[in-house]
């Protein structure tokens, strides 16, 4: 693990459970558009509901890149837990403390996220 003397565990704990609470309050705000679109022709023409379609497909891929990120975010709340936090999933090596506090969600050192050597 990380020596707390190279990045502070605490600042980031927190950082990441704001992250997390920001991503929900998203995904719970955005919920409505990714309904399915009414297929409606006398209120809406043709046009307009493939534009509210492409909105709707964006608005779920927006939502896929949130469920990533708040899973990741999880995962590294867990190692924070567990002290694994600032080791490398694959090596065990230590985790540059520049890479923690850039993004606190990596799990791997920038030798193996790079395929190794």
């Amino acid at each position: 693990m990380t020596s707390d003397t190279d990045i502070d565990i605490e600042a980031l704990k927190a950082k990441l459970l704001e992250e997390k609470e920001a991503l929900i309050a998203a995904t719970e705000a955005t919920a409505a558009a990714r309904e399915p679109v009414e297929l409606d022709q006398q209120s809406v023409g043709r046009l307009s509901r493939m534009d509210a379609m492409q909105v709707q497909e964006m608005d779920k891929a927006g939502e896929a890149r949130r469920q990533v990120r708040i899973a990741r975010i999880k995962s590294a709340l867990e190692r924070i837990e567990s002290e694994e936090f600032g080791e490398c999933m694959n090596c065990g090596e230590d985790i540059a403390p520049a890479r923690l506090n850039n993004d606190p969600t990596v799990a791997t050192c920038i030798t193996c996220a790079r395929g190794g050597d």
